[in-house]
């Protein structure tokens, strides 16, 4: 049996692990590469999905003049309206980097939600500087409270405004109304101010499920535009 130079043996060595390192890289570039590709697929399904909801609800008063993804969980989108009650409109479909893995976890890990944003200008600037952020503050159970509750008497309260306002200014009752009937309960931010855009509204991606919803969120923008616009007349 010839002996073997140890010089040899350990090139034979390096180079099998060498090989090794590279089949290791080669398959988790691949895995990466892969990921990104489905679920970037994923999220421009998704998110052109939402767009499409929103072209057919206002198909009779508007229509999609330009859309384009900003990487692959983002999703822009110019409107077009027929009738002249907002100018400058446009849709901001903000989806979970899902295709980035760490950036997804992290999104996972701080309860990021997937949100669509309308804003727009006004026919006449709002007077008023307006910032609405909706926030739910949930406890336990009921069926937890029930047992744990003995002689508790447990109420349901309405809807709690809190504002910074010293002053309530007499257009502001209209524009609050339509944020606390049905339609505008789902809206999860709101923002109306002098300087354009006039106005911005966000709502969660999840309750934009089909074309009826996609309808009352417009028709909830309307409300908002139309009392906006009135107050200032």
């Amino acid at each position: 049996m010839r002996d073997v130079h140890p010089s040899t043996y350990h090139r034979h060595q390096r180079g099998i692990v060498g090989l090794v390192l590279l089949i290791d890289v080669v398959t988790a570039a691949t895995l990466v590469g892969l990921w990104y590709f489905c679920l970037a697929r994923y999220n421009r399904r998704r998110g052109i999905r939402a767009l499409h909801w929103v072209e057919s609800a206002c198909s009779r008063h508007g229509q999609i003049a330009e859309a384009r993804w900003i990487g692959a969980s983002r999703l822009e989108a110019r409107l077009r309206f027929a009738a002249h009650w907002v100018a400058n409109a446009r849709v901001t479909i903000r989806l979970l980097p899902r295709p980035l893995p760490v950036q997804w976890l992290l999104s996972r890990w701080h309860k990021q939600k997937e949100t669509i944003t309308f804003e727009a200008d006004l026919d006449y600037a709002p007077s008023i500087r307006l910032e609405v952020l909706r926030h739910r503050w949930l406890t336990q159970s009921n069926k937890k409270l029930k047992a744990k509750s003995g002689n508790w008497m447990i109420s349901r309260p309405g809807p709690v405004v809190l504002t910074t306002r010293t002053e309530w200014r007499e257009e502001l009752p209209p524009i609050v109304n339509t944020l606390m009937t049905s339609r505008g309960h789902s809206l999860l931010s709101v923002r109306l101010r002098p300087e354009s855009p006039h106005l911005a509204a966000t709502i969660d991606l999840d309750d934009l499920s089909n074309e009826a919803a996609a309808a009352s969120f417009l028709g909830v923008l309307r409300d908002l535009a139309a009392g906006a616009s009135a107050s200032r007349q």
